[in-house]
């Protein structure tokens, strides 16, 4: 080997020794620090950190919060009846040591493990209430029921619950339907009641004004009455004043709107005697 190639082949080493002997972590890390496999340390602040080359190797996990969305699960409550849940929980690691040890590190496999977990939970809890219970009354004491033995659980794989939801309760299909049929009947019941009340109102109403309908056309009449009583008391006053000022003309005035009267239509045929009072006053005419 050429004396003048050894500085170079040192310095590559001694690089390659520092590259394997120094590691970072970040904020969002936690770090674990092997021995031949063993777990040597894992308190890493955010920086930078030192190690054995070749004989510690470093395996970083993400200290972020991780959100589980569970698929949704069919529960019995106390009554029998299947509620639809749809839940999700947000978890993170806090012991890396028992996150490793308990689930080899895996994210997927602590989500299948707290899967589990939250549909036992689920479970016990639905068990004990009803469906008025879970879905109104005592919701959020399920959740908050939910983190806390959840969390019991999460402890052991060295995780922390920080939430647990219930986003969605639905009933199932078969008592979706029946509900709805309840609803329906219920709201036709009330329709029909309210129809048969409009109907009842609305004959008291047409009733009422039939009757204001007649007491008004019975007080037009009795006014009609009284004015034609009165116009006919004040004519028949008029025609015996003028009867008593002049008899004589009254009486050819009361003739002459007879005659007007009766020989109104040339077609007319009367059948009387030319002596009679009716032709008084042709018989005292006299032609000039």
């Amino acid at each position: 080997m050429d004396r003048r190639m050894l500085p170079i082949a040192l310095i590559v080493i001694v690089v390659v020794l520092l590259s394997q002997s120094i590691f970072t972590v970040s904020e969002t890390e936690k770090a674990v620090r092997f021995r031949l496999g063993e777990i040597v340390d894992t308190d890493y602040a955010p920086g930078l950190h030192f190690k054995m080359p070749f004989i510690n190797n470093i395996r970083k996990f993400d200290k972020r919060i991780i959100t589980l969305d569970a698929a949704p699960e069919e529960f019995l409550t106390a009554e029998k009846k299947n509620l639809v849940v749809d839940s999700f929980l947000k978890w993170r690691i806090i012991n890396v040591a028992d996150f490793y040890t308990s689930l080899g590190g895996d994210i997927s496999t602590a989500n299948s493990r707290l899967s589990q977990v939250i549909k036992d939970t689920l479970k016990s809890e639905f068990g004990r209430r009803s469906i008025k219970e879970v879905v109104s009354g005592e919701r959020r004491v399920v959740m908050d029921n939910l983190t806390v033995k959840t969390n019991e659980q999460a402890k052991k794989f060295g995780i922390e619950i920080v939430d647990v939801r219930l986003k969605r309760i639905d009933l199932s299909d078969e008592i979706s339907d029946s509900v709805f049929s309840r609803m329906e009947a219920e709201r036709s019941r009330i329709a029909k009641d309210f129809r048969s009340k409009g109907a009842e109102a609305a004959e008291r109403i047409r009733a009422d004004a039939d009757r204001q309908r007649e007491i008004i056309k019975a007080e037009a009449y009795r006014e009609a009455e009284q004015i034609r009583g009165d116009g006919d008391a004040k004519a028949t006053s008029l025609y015996a004043n003028a009867y008593s000022a002049n008899e004589e003309f009254y009486s050819l005035y009361r003739s002459l709107n007879a005659y007007k009267t009766t020989f109104s239509n040339k077609g007319d045929i009367m059948v009387i005697d030319p002596s009679a009072d009716f032709f008084k006053y042709f018989r005292q005419s006299k032609p000039e």
